[in-house]
């Protein structure tokens, strides 16, 4: 069986920089995605379609395909009064808000400074090129519950939501 839409695929990756510093790694048949659902970012998808169980492959995404650029107008600086009285910030803290269209964005502390805070909207990895080292361990047809969620449900037909 080939990776192809309606698939789910089992692989081991290391994500690494441009530097060869490890980002990310997921082993042991770990991590599993739904093909042509956009779990995983563009680049990656497009080089694991076609590919078999026991495939490795070495694949380069640029920012393009990847995360994006980085956007300065991401970076906003707010006061501390908006984390509340009781919350301690500190530079490298993540936290959910609420994008004027109502995206749910992952937001980092990149600077305290009295009481302005300055955020950062961006995805830590935006603007990075990523080094994929991939492993194909499985594939699978989809289920139709997967196929309708819009993601894997794992090797035990387990899910959160």
């Amino acid at each position: 069986m080939q990776i192809a839409n309606e698939t789910v695929a089992t692989i081991d990756y290391t994500l690494t920089n441009d530097n060869g510093d490890t980002l990310d790694q997921s082993k042991d048949g770990q991590f599993c995605y739904l093909h042509g659902a956009n779990n995983i970012i563009p680049g990656l998808e497009e080089a694991l379609l076609g590919k078999s169980a026991g495939d490795t492959i070495t694949v380069a995404v640029d920012p393009e395909d990847g995360y994006g650029h980085r956007d300065e107008s991401m970076l906003q600086t707010v006061k501390r009064e908006m984390f509340g009285t009781d919350q301690e910030v500190e530079v490298g803290m993540q936290f959910h808000a609420e994008s004027p269209q109502g995206e749910t964005l992952a937001i980092t502390v990149t600077q305290v400074e009295d009481d302005d805070i300055t955020i950062d909207g961006n995805h830590p990895l935006a603007g990075i090129n990523l080094n994929f080292n991939v492993t194909v361990v499985d594939i699978r047809v989809a289920t139709q519950e997967e196929i309708e969620h819009g993601h894997a449900h794992g090797p035990h037909d387990d899910h959160h939501h």
